[in-house]
């Protein structure tokens, strides 16, 4: 038996489904187009952008008067403090540089080493530049947040807390002094930890041992006491701090922390640069919501590259149960209201797990905390090939953008493209080429449920008049409205639902093209011509100038982009080529204000929004367009072949021709 109440309910709002299935395609497109910055102002190009550090209770923080004898008097005390001065005592400021920018030496990446707190000041790369056309220089991943007296930097020792004495000491601001034992693979620095009467108590060693031909180097911290009775100390701890800011156009920026579950799933949790902003220390944890889950690592990501800290298990542990907590933050060093001027970045923060030393000379008196570093770019390939990344599960500092669609169809889609994008490229050579093809294959594999479902709407449209007429004709018989509904779509082979379906089908896959196009760093200064768009990253720019501010909207540009322009003639094009949409026009002038405002609309607002994107993704965009307006020309083809058939009675009328 028929349910006719609800076929006809279905029938009834077609119109109005249709209209929300459109609006919210272009409500999808709006989200990823705002996630891409579209609407917001670039911040200062060519140098990466700086952090402030906010104070807060939760992180300790160095600063003394001395920056090498940092007193107890001057560091922030938990209780109350001891009798007797106890004070941190180290050396000489020094600064250490490992490893080499030269490509040719071997080294991945430099590191400057900063002897205040024992930090990794600045991670510079060897193999990528920073993208100024006019003068590009090795480009500087880390780096320091310029915040009063004492900046913010990398894998710094921020405070040592004496629990027993109930003080904490700040060694941020304290210069440790650097050992002999430096080379161009490694460095040592040291700080003694002095009480009232001047006897060492406590000795802090950090050490840094970079890695050639290997984007990972390693970092350990020996706590030893010297004192004659056990000690209980806590250790607060920076991590990766100052990832420049790659998409100018939006902030990419997370802390990321990878976890592996019991049963030996990885999983990871993020938080990306706003929402570290605007949340208090609860939300700005990196803890997983799975039970049993174990840490593997903590992150600090931009759009291309990872500043990765695994934190090493001790012997006979199979998990780094000491680093107790991990919690990202943003900074603001300008501290103004507009988080997008320039200067702000991102940083991870860590607690030790508390520590009890044996009196010297026992057993026990001594420990040693390491991590292994990993600096270097988000690429799969790279994290695939490489066994010990892909134990730790680096892939999971990749990010998709999956709007709508849950992550687990998205991230396998978007790899899945990826993989197949630069086996095309090791073909091909030039991604601008392997972006155009890839487009064009994936209209041709996906043509099949676009021609089904744009048949199915053109002859839904065909239907409209008849409807209007049924519902005014029986506007007080329901039954009979229904009745009719369904003998009109049955006789006229529409079936409504399969106009629809395709849609959702297809939508996957496009946002995961459009993911794997924006999030792959193969396309970071790769070129598709020589003399124009020549770096798929960042904005054809075909012709550049001062930049100029658009009044009212307070956009920032900088050059005659001519990809968007070209998107807003194929999407006039494609707007003039959509099928079937006169006959709703002609019974409903409601649509057929719709219409018009869409053709007015869709080709000036998205090359608007996308005027700045990625010239990888507007020549993706565009070439889309573009080959939907020849499938469009075609699929029109068909459908006039096919109602000339039914015309002329050569054909049966089906929901399949």
């Amino acid at each position: 038996m028929l349910r006719f109440g609800r076929h006809d309910n279905c029938i009834g709002d077609m119109k109005k489904t249709l209209v929300l299935i459109v609006g919210g395609f272009c409500v999808l497109c709006g989200v990823l187009v705002w996630r891409s910055g579209a609407f917001v102002r670039p911040g200062v190009g060519g140098s990466l952008l700086l952090l402030a550090q906010a104070a807060e209770a939760e992180a300790p923080a160095g600063g003394t008067a001395d920056a090498n004898d940092a007193g107890g008097g001057d560091a922030p005390k938990l209780e109350a403090s001891t009798t007797g001065r106890i004070r941190a005592v180290g050396g000489p400021g020094r600064t250490v540089v490992l490893g080499s920018t030269d490509p040719n030496s071997g080294f991945k990446y430099a590191v400057e080493l900063n002897s205040k707190g024992a930090a990794l000041e600045r991670a510079t790369f060897s193999e990528f530049n920073d993208r100024n056309r006019m003068d590009p220089r090795p480009l500087d991943f880390l780096r320091p947040v310029e915040i009063g007296r004492t900046p913010v930097m990398s894998m710094a020792n921020r405070g040592l807390v004496l629990l027993d004495e109930n003080l904490q000491l700040g060694l941020d601001a304290l210069n440790w002094r650097a050992l002999d034992a430096e080379s161009a693979d490694g460095a040592a620095f040291e700080a003694l930890i002095r009480d009232g009467q001047g006897r060492e108590i406590v000795r802090l060693v950090k050490t840094y041992e970079v890695v050639r031909d290997s984007y990972l180097m390693n970092c350990t911290l020996a706590l030893e006491n010297l004192d004659g009775q056990a000690r209980r100390l806590r250790v607060f701890m920076g991590g990766p701090v100052g990832p420049g800011r790659e998409e100018f156009r939006t902030d990419a920026r997370s802390a990321v922390a990878g976890f592996r579950g019991s049963d030996g799933a990885l999983m990871s949790v993020r938080r990306d640069i706003k929402k570290l902003r605007k949340g208090d220390l609860k939300h700005r944890r990196l803890i997983s919501d799975v039970a049993g889950a174990k840490l593997l690592w903590v992150a600090a990501t931009n759009k291309y590259f990872a500043a990765i800290a695994v934190p090493l298990p001790e012997a006979g542990a199979e998990y780094a149960e000491w680093l107790v907590e991990r919690a990202g933050r943003a900074y603001n060093p300008d501290g103004d209201d507009k988080f997008n001027t320039g200067d702000e970045t991102m940083g991870v923060d860590l607690r030790l797990a508390d520590v009890e030393l044996a009196a010297a000379g026992q057993d026990g008196s001594a420990r040693t905390y390491a991590f292994e570093l990993y600096l270097g770019p988000k690429d799969k390939s790279l994290f695939d090939k490489d066994p010990r990344y892909r134990e730790l599960g680096f892939v999971e500092t990749i990010d998709f953008m999956a709007c709508c669609c849950p992550a687990s169809i998205i991230r396998p889609l978007a790899f899945g493209i990826l993989w197949l994008m630069k086996v095309m490229y090791g073909v091909i050579g030039n991604y601008g080429v392997v972006i155009i093809i890839f487009v064009f294959i994936v209209r041709a594999l996906l043509h099949p449920i676009t021609k089904h479902s744009q048949v199915q709407m053109s002859k839904f449209s065909k239907l409209q008049p008849k409807m209007e007429e049924i519902k005014k004709k029986y506007a007080n018989n329901k039954a009979e409205m229904q009745k009719q509904m369904v003998e009109l779509t049955r006789e006229g082979g529409a079936a409504p639902i399969m106009g629809m379906l395709p849609m959702f089908v297809q939508m996957p896959i496009w946002i995961a093209l459009y993911s794997a196009i924006y999030a792959s760093i193969d396309l970071r200064g790769a070129a598709f011509l020589p003399f124009w768009i020549t770096d798929l990253s960042m904005p054809d720019a075909l012709i550049t100038w001062s930049p100029v501010t658009v009044p009212l909207l307070d956009w920032r540009i900088s050059s005659l982009n001519v990809l968007p322009l070209l998107m807003g003639v194929a999407f006039y094009l494609q707007q003039k080529l959509m099928p079937s949409q006169s006959a709703q026009a002609s019974t409903n002038p409601q649509i057929a204000q719709q219409q018009k405002m869409m053709m007015i609309m869709m080709p000036i607002m998205f090359p608007l929004m996308l005027y700045t994107a990625p010239s990888g993704l507007n020549l993706y965009i565009m070439a889309s367009t573009f080959a939907g307006v020849i499938e469009q020309y075609f699929i029109r083809k068909h459908i006039r072949q096919r109602e000339e058939a039914e015309a002329d009675g050569k054909v049966a009328v089906t929901a399949k021709t």
